[in-house]
């Protein structure tokens, strides 16, 4: 499967079947986490795969994941050291895993706000510097779907997405990109468009400008949201996310390029400049 198969397969798993994962997917999930190191602004990250006992998977409640997930009996957990874009590059990273499971016929849901990151932090022997961001059940899905399943995507609006034109912008935010404009990203942008985030917010805007091909990356905040979570901000995460399923594509596509921080100074209507993209 490649990297964009990946992306146009992925949906949140919340239910899990008894099917053991396989000691060879066991083994090259393992490997990837330990690999999966390096971060687009050089943050510090770690992962590893937690293994519950038979006690624990009866107390998921009691672990924090408040029974929106049920028959998961591994989860990926990380870490990433405190640092100005520590929440971007723990999304961009944990966005990698997501599509590594993915693409090896697993299924995962990245949990934000619905679990108690004590627990956890606990498993992972988080330290003072750290933070636990997100994490994700994965193992094999139920083929029929719960009700849970059911109930969370109609909450979130799971199956619908923001149209082009509310996301991305040619030169100016006035000005909608159309797909034709884009030109070869246009599949990068639309794996951007499709991507997972809390709340199915989708936060991400883009400007595509220059005389060379920039993508500025900008973040359209929810009023109210970040208040919840304290030093977790989750729409920073989901850029993260968004920065990792336009790279991976781009890349995968010969459309090489690089992120660099370099604020254009454009009228963005109170959005968060992050990050830019250039080929």
């Amino acid at each position: 499967m490649t990297i964009i198969e990946a992306i146009e397969s992925r949906t949140s798993c919340r239910t899990y079947s008894e099917k053991p994962i396989g000691p060879d997917k066991l083994a090259e999930l393992k490997d990837f986490l330990a690999s999966n190191t390096e971060t687009p602004f050089g943050g510090i990250v770690r992962f590893q795969l937690l293994n519950l006992d038979d006690q624990e998977i009866g107390n998921l409640r009691n672990l924090g994941t408040y029974g929106v997930i049920r028959g998961a009996r591994q989860f990926i957990i990380g870490a990433v050291k405190k640092h100005p874009m520590a929440m971007e590059d723990y999304g961009y990273s944990m966005e990698m895993i997501i599509l590594k499971a993915t693409a090896l016929g697993l299924g995962t849901c990245l949990l934000g706000g619905t679990f108690n990151r004590s627990g956890f932090a606990q498993r992972i022997n988080l330290q003072e510097d750290e933070l636990l961001p997100v994490i994700s059940p994965i193992g094999y899905a139920r083929d029929k779907k719960s009700v849970i399943d059911k109930t969370f995507r109609w909450i979130a609006g799971s199956d619908k997405r923001k149209p082009w034109d509310e996301l991305f912008y040619d030169g100016t935010m006035g000005k909608p990109l159309t797909r034709e404009s884009a030109g070869a990203y246009d599949m990068p942008l639309e794996c951007v468009r499709i991507g997972p985030s809390a709340s199915n917010k989708q936060p991400w805007r883009i400007i595509k400008a220059g005389e060379r091909t920039f993508f500025h990356f900008y973040l359209k905040r929810t009023s109210g949201y970040a208040k919840f979570f304290k030093d977790i901000q989750l729409q920073n995460v989901d850029m993260g996310i968004a920065m990792c399923h336009f790279a991976l594509p781009a890349n995968e596509l010969g459309l090489y390029g690089n992120w660099k921080v370099n604020d254009p100074q454009v009228s963005t209507n109170g959005m968060e400049y992050i990050v830019s993209w250039v080929h």
